[in-house]
This record gives structure tokens, C-alpha cells and sequence, in this order.
């Protein structure tokens, strides 16, 4: 006799969505050259962060504030909004599993598309939610297709990102608020701007804290470079926001973080400087992938999906002859997103390695 599990749990599947690459770096037992697959930002906080998190490491023996006042009070600013539109967790994987239980018990349908971000699948999944998804169209999410398919299935949640994971797409702000104005008021959008600060500034709608139905979520971990700080934060009507308070873990942040996070608010001039390396990487990864004659597809996020120009199993192949020469890259596993790779920004050295790489990999597997 032992304890038994509920019937849901006993039902999953004990697995990680992602291969990590220090998972892949213990399996071939070497480091990669290049980390180009996790869409991080290898350029790294600003020195001004890095400063803040240094003179203040001696406090890390403290709990962090449980009510994150003072970062929530500098978003709230940075957004025009008040504090109670706020709410910070541990990065936007958190705020979607805490988003999910709010709305989602065992057998409710659930809207995303087939091939977004798996993550919040994974959340879906695990509170017994039952996915309705709907393929990409010209390789974007198909705002028509998500809104039939919620109002055919009834749906009081649906998901999809602008810009897009995992193929760096977009629209813009006018077709976003038109989905969201046919969207039936008793469904919760979750819109993930995880990419926000790298698109382009006629994608975003301007945040409008009125509408009950619309949660959007941001990160640091994209453009702030602070991905393993893990620090995300959604934006909402106060009654929704405030919904998070019932079931977040209040402790959840750790202090460095908060601190971390509010010194990278604070520093937009490097920001920007980092937007503009990362778009600069983008074209460079683009003229890469053209001088192989494969075409990248155009981006709003820090990578870059390029088209292999055939199936899936050749771009898996693709994929592996480039780990096999110490490129970490990634790809959508979708059927038709499934011919591409995916290659986040990197420093000048990762992106002339992966250059150099390329073409050797392309051969191999030809």
C-alpha cells in the first residue's frame, strides 16, 4: 500500500517541456560554443542592475517584501496605471499557471494555438483543462480562428502571444483590439507580450486597465536580461489582479530579484541600447540564413525563425548537426512550423561561430 495519487495526476505525464541546454551539455559531456536556443538575452543586465544586486547580496538572508510595493509602485508608473492593475510573480510561466487556475477546472475548454508556447499547456494539462487549438495561418496565430474556436467551444480562457513564440511574428495593435472588442465578455484573454519591448511600438494596443477580460503579461526576462531572476508581471482590472493575491505564493519572489528588477526599470537608456543590438542581431541572423539560401522569416522578438525549406525531420536534422558542432539552437515542433529552426540573438562571436557552422551542418545533412 502506498498514497495514491488524484486520477488527474496519475494521468500526466512526468516530463519537462523543454530540453534545457545544460541538460544537452551533461548528455555530450562539453559546453556549448554558442547558446543560441533559450531566446535569453546573452547581453546581459545592465552594469547598473548588476551594480544594485551586488551592493545589496548581503541582504539575501531577508524574505522579500510579500507585497512586492516597491517594484508594483514603479511599474504602475512605468504603465500609467495604479498599483492594483499590478501583480509580480515569478516570471510569466508562474502567472500563467496561477491565471489557469483561476478559470480552468477539469474538462474546460481551453483556446491557444497549436504550436504557441507549450508552457501554458503544460498548465492547462495540469489543473485537467481540455486544449481546443487551432493552427497557425502565413505562419501567425489566427486571430479569426482563436475567436471561432472560442465561441464554438465556449471557452472562458484563451492564450496566444504578440509577438509570437515560437515564430517571432506579429500584429498589430489595431487587429489585436479588434479581437479583443468580438471577443465574448465572459472570456479571459491572456495576451503575452513577453517580446513586447523588442516589437514594434504600433503592436501594442495602449494598456486599457477597463476591460475585465483581458489579462496582459510582461517580463524582465527577455530584454532586461534577466531570465534567471525570474520576474514577470501581468496587467489587469483591479477585481482580476487582485485575484492573484488568493493563490500566488506570496514569498515566491526572492528579494535580489526585486531589487533587480527595479534597478533594470529604472535604467531605460540601456535598455534601448539593447533593443537596438538585438534588432541588429536579427538582420544578422536573417543575412546569415539567406547567404545558405534558407529564409528567415521576418521578427519582433529577440530570435529568429529561418525556414529550411523542406519537412520537419530535415529541419530536425538541421537542428542536430548544429548541436552535434556546438550551436544550441531550437525549433517549433508543429506540423508546417516544423520545417523552421529558431535562433535567438547572441553576441558577435556566437552569431560568426553559428555563421561558420552553418554551412557545414546544412552539408552534413544533405
Amino acid at each position: 500500500m502506498e498514497p495514491q495519487f488524484t486520477p488527474l495526476i496519475d494521468s500526466l505525464p512526468s516530463t519537462v517541456p523543454f530540453v534545457g541546454p545544460e541538460a544537452l551539455e551533461r548528455k555530450r559531456n562539453r559546453p556549448f560554443r554558442a547558446r543560441l536556443g533559450a531566446n535569453e538575452n546573452g547581453f546581459g543586465p545592465a552594469p547598473s542592475v548588476i551594480a544594485a544586486m551586488q551592493e545589496n547580496a548581503a541582504e539575501a538572508w531577508k524574505y522579500a517584501d510579500p507585497e512586492n510595493f516597491d517594484l508594483k509602485r514603479a511599474l504602475a508608473v512605468h504603465l500609467g496605471v495604479a498599483p492594483g492593475n499590478v501583480v509580480v510573480g515569478e516570471g510569466v510561466d508562474m502567472l500563467l499557471g496561477l491565471a489557469v487556475r483561476q478559470y480552468v477546472r477539469e474538462g474546460t475548454p481551453v483556446v491557444t494555438s497549436l504550436g504557441a508556447y507549450p508552457t501554458f499547456n503544460f498548465h492547462v494539462a495540469g489543473f485537467g483543462g481540455r486544449l481546443a487549438t487551432v493552427p497557425y495561418r502565413d505562419d501567425r496565430e489566427d486571430l479569426d480562428g482563436l475567436l471561432a474556436a472560442v465561441k464554438r467551444e465556449q471557452a472562458p480562457l484563451v492564450y496566444f502571444s504578440n509577438p509570437d513564440n515560437p515564430m517571432g511574428t506579429w500584429w498589430e495593435a489595431a487587429e489585436i483590439e479588434r479581437f479583443i472588442n468580438a471577443l465574448p465578455k465572459e472570456t479571459m484573454l491572456v495576451l503575452d507580450e513577453a517580446y513586447g519591448e523588442t516589437a514594434p511600438a504600433t503592436a501594442l494596443p495602449p494598456v486599457d486597465i477597463s476591460r475585465p477580460n483581458v489579462l496582459r503579461m510582461r517580463t524582465f526576462s527577455k530584454a532586461y536580461g534577466l531570465a534567471g531572476m525570474r520576474c514577470g508581471y501581468a496587467i489587469g482590472a483591479e477585481k482580476q489582479i487582485g485575484a492573484f493575491d488568493k493563490i500566488r505564493n506570496h514569498f515566491g519572489m526572492n528579494k535580489l530579484t526585486q531589487i533587480a528588477a527595479l534597478a533594470a526599470l529604472k535604467d531605460q537608456p540601456y535598455l534601448k541600447n539593447v533593443i537596438a543590438r538585438i534588432i541588429a542581431g536579427r538582420e544578422r541572423i536573417a543575412q546569415i540564413a539567406a547567404q545558405n539560401g534558407l529564409q528567415a522569416i521576418a521578427s519582433a522578438t529577440n530570435f529568429v525563425t529561418i525556414d529550411c525549406g523542406r519537412d520537419g525531420p530535415y529541419a530536425l536534422a538541421v537542428l542536430n548537426a548544429l548541436i552535434d558542432r556546438d550551436v544550441f539552437v531550437r525549433k517549433p515542433m508543429a506540423p508546417v512550423l516544423d520545417r523552421c529552426i529558431r535562433v535567438s540573438v547572441g553576441l558577435d562571436e556566437e552569431l560568426d561561430y553559428f555563421a561558420q557552422q552553418l554551412p557545414e551542418a546544412l552539408a552534413a545533412v544533405k
